[in-house]
């Protein structure tokens, strides 16, 4: 089978090795700004679906599997931060709180005008961060390219106090959805044990 991965998210490309998946990478070149009052769920849908059409129309005869992530708190959406400063004020602003990671997945096929689409949603706490805290996980400069200024898979997980839901939503491809998609199209290779 012939499968791109419309990202250039390391963290998406290692679920996908992990699973065993032989793959390309090809990054989309999308405008993901968010509609007015458009919302979460929809946001991270369109975005996934425009990503892997927008490789797939290049790439006809390919599978294309795209995602996106965002974080929600307060109705507000928070992407990645534009420097450390904007870091900071995302990560007071979840400290010590609830919030929610929405992630939409897309699997579109060009050729045979084929695709589906799914949603998760995680609900995350964050736990109390002192400023010492905030200023040590900035320093690491890995928030910098997260949506809401953190990890999960990385240092981040000591800012987290649980999670209700999926883990591999949170880290940016929810893996429970990509399973249900996948073998919905019948594509064969993976799959749980006895199947």
């Amino acid at each position: 089978m012939n499968l791109i991965l419309a990202s250039s998210s390391p963290r998406r490309v290692a679920f996908l090795k992990e699973l065993g998946l032989r793959f390309r990478r090809v990054a989309p070149n999308i405008d993901e700004t968010r509609a007015p009052d458009e919302s979460p769920r929809h946001y991270v849908r369109r975005v996934a679906l425009e990503k892997a059409r927008a490789v797939s129309r290049k790439h006809p005869q390919s599978w294309v599997l795209a995602a996106d992530t965002t974080v929600v708190v307060d109705k507000d959406v928070l992407g990645k931060p534009n420097g450390e400063r904007q870091a900071r004020a995302m990560l007071r602003r979840l400290s010590g709180r609830a919030h929610r990671v929405y992630s939409g997945i897309a699997l579109v096929h060009e050729e045979t005008n084929r695709s589906r689409t799914a949603v998760s949603s995680t609900r995350v706490f964050i736990r109390e961060l002192s400023d010492t805290d905030i200023q040590w996980y900035v320093g690491t400069g890995e928030p910098l390219d997260k949506a809401g200024s953190y990890g999960a898979q990385g240092k981040g997980a000591l800012l987290i106090e649980r999670i209700e839901g999926s883990f591999s939503n949170v880290v940016g491809l929810p893996l429970e959805k990509l399973y249900e998609l996948w073998n919905a199209e019948g594509l064969g290779g993976l799959g749980l044990a006895g199947k």
